[in-house]
């Protein structure tokens, strides 16, 4: 029995084992067939997912010989990248766009284009941009920063050296001619106090009206007031003070011996007399300067001048003397800026009650600015000073990044105060950016430039530039105006002249060689430059050098407008 029923356990296992195996092979079959069916409605992949962004100048070049083949131009959707093209452009002259592909009328190459893209939202995006990938940026070691508004605490510091106050200078003068009888002060930085005998004078020429003086008191009587008075009077202009003159007046003694008193606390800086010389009236004895304020002046660099004003508050330290600061004030700012250093100097005062701080000494200062801003800050490091104008590269989404002009101020703590081109919380890029430029610059991307608010009431034209010559100087372009709306292209209409010599001719496009075109930015080079239609016949002969008025059309290369012969008449 139980045999039975093992023999049939076994049988119904296999037939479990047969039919499951038959349903996966016909799961496995129906599978194949199916993605078979798929792979045959699915569209074999294409270059539409090329990113034109990561192409060099071969690739774009060889897109734009495609371009002329199948007869596209700007505006036009290039089927193989599925993106819009927005222009053609000279890598090596950034700025010059131009509306159909073909050769550079600069350069030995062809143009390249630049197109539209859609971000992540399907929607168009700016193409202003150079697009580098994650791991791109992650190899360049690209760190971003934020535009921050940042509380400019203003604070410069500066180190100094402490000089003398010289407005608290005072000169001791003889009053008299005399000789130097007994010097009380025998070497310069000698210090005295007020009252303090300086030096004694012995004036002869005060004998003869003290005698005078003395007589007429001895005479009395009622009617010699007038003259005392009148003699007292000639005392005075021989220099004897009215103090001395009492002192005859009370004592009957003659006088002769003039004893200067130090006018003030302070220092003997300059001893310019011995014993036993000779002194002419108003000539200096001696100088002596208060130490109870000094001056220190502080070395600011140039861009942080605009935080300071007169009065400004200071606090100082001295390495000498640890442990105590000595307040003050900036007192004026030197209207003088070190060529070498680029720092304007600050005068300090600083109070010196006890005389601690003395002449030579180091100074180590923080000087306050009157008032707190909060301006745009960015790090100083993102900037990229071209000499002309400052830029950033800002960091936009899917790895974007787009040159932006703008306006700077004061840098203190490493961040710089951005005045305009920036807005709070814009991503800027710290490290790399200068490759970012240069790519962009390749590209021939316009920098986003921020624009001064000027108010307008209305419309008004703007003149060409003075460096160009405005066709409608010349008879033969009258139709051209040399004003246009603000809003009009102005390289459209200039013209622009120069000295070249002709190289070859084909058809209506001459080869020359000319110098530099400071107006263009244009070094010497040879090029190719078309003839207007009414010059097509003019007979240009070659090897001759000639002026030229040229100007830039919206495509092709530069057209000559007129010529002569160098050195003949206009």
């Amino acid at each position: 029995m139980n045999s039975k029923m093992f023999l049939s356990g076994l049988v119904i296992a296999g037939l479990l084992s047969v039919a499951g195996y038959g349903l996966y092979q016909l799961g496995r079959q129906q599978s194949v067939e199916h993605l078979g069916r798929q792979k045959s409605v699915e569209p074999a992949p294409t270059a539409a997912n090329e990113d034109p962004s990561q192409w060099g100048i071969a690739e774009g070049e060889a897109a734009t010989r495609r371009h002329i083949q199948d007869g596209l131009k700007a505006g036009d959707l290039d089927p193989e990248t599925g993106q819009q093209i927005l222009y053609y452009h000279d890598p090596m002259m950034p700025g010059k766009k131009f509306e159909a592909p073909g050769k550079s009328p600069f350069m030995d190459m062809m143009l390249i284009p630049a197109y539209g893209y859609q971000n992540g939202n399907g929607r168009s995006a700016d193409a202003g941009t150079v697009a580098i990938s994650p791991r791109a940026q992650q190899n360049l070691g690209m760190r971003i920063g934020e535009v921050v508004r940042k509380e400019i605490a203003a604070e410069v510091s500066a180190i100094g050296t402490v000089t003398w106050n010289e407005r608290t200078e005072v000169t001791v003068q003889a009053r008299a001619t005399g000789f130097v009888e007994r010097l009380h002060v025998r070497a310069a930085l000698d210090p005295v106090t007020q009252g303090e005998p300086l030096v004694e004078l012995y004036v002869p020429e005060w004998v003869a009206v003290q005698e005078e003086y003395l007589s007429l008191r001895r005479m009395g009587g009622r009617d010699i007031d007038e003259l005392l008075a009148a003699t007292r009077q000639r005392m005075r202009q021989v220099g004897l003070t009215d103090r001395q003159i009492q002192r005859i007046a009370k004592t009957g003694k003659l006088q002769v011996r003039l004893q200067l008193s130090a006018p003030i606390t302070g220092v003997v800086t300059e001893l310019l007399v011995r014993e036993g010389s000779t002194v002419m009236p108003g000539a200096p004895l001696m100088r002596i300067n208060d130490l109870t304020t000094v001056w220190v002046e502080a070395a600011v660099p140039e861009s942080q001048v605009n935080l300071l004003a007169t009065g400004s508050r200071v606090s100082a330290t001295a390495p000498a003397l640890p442990g105590e600061v000595f307040s003050g004030q900036v007192q004026t700012l030197l209207p003088e800026v070190d060529p070498a250093t680029r720092t304007r100097r600050a005068r300090v005062e600083l109070a010196n009650p006890e005389s601690r701080l003395v002449p030579g000494a180091l100074v180590e200062m923080t000087l306050h600015a009157p008032e707190v801003r909060s301006p745009l800050m960015v790090p100083t490091e993102a900037l990229i000073r071209t000499g002309t104008r400052t830029l950033v590269m800002l960091a936009e989404e899917e790895g974007r990044f787009r040159p932006v002009a703008v306006d700077i101020g004061t840098e203190t703590d490493g961040y710089t105060e951005v005045r305009a081109g920036l807005q709070v919380g814009q991503k800027v890029v710290l490290s790399g950016q200068f490759l970012l430029d240069s790519e962009a610059g390749l590209r021939g991307l316009e920098v986003e430039k921020w624009v001064p608010e000027t108010p307008r009431s209305e419309p008004v034209e703007q003149p060409m530039d003075h460096t160009a010559h405005s066709q409608s100087s010349h008879p033969d372009t009258s139709t051209e105006h040399t004003h246009v709306h603000a809003e009009t292209d102005v390289a459209a209409i200039s013209t622009y002249t120069t000295t070249a010599e002709v190289k070859a001719r084909k058809g209506d496009t001459l080869t020359l060689q000319h110098g530099q075109i400071p107006e263009l930015d244009w070094p010497a080079m040879t090029m190719g430059f078309d003839l207007a239609k009414d010059l097509a016949e003019a007979d240009v002969p070659i090897g001759a050098r000639i002026e030229i008025e040229f100007r830039l059309p919206s495509e092709g290369a530069p057209e000559i407008i007129r010529w002569q012969r160098e050195g003949d008449a206009p």
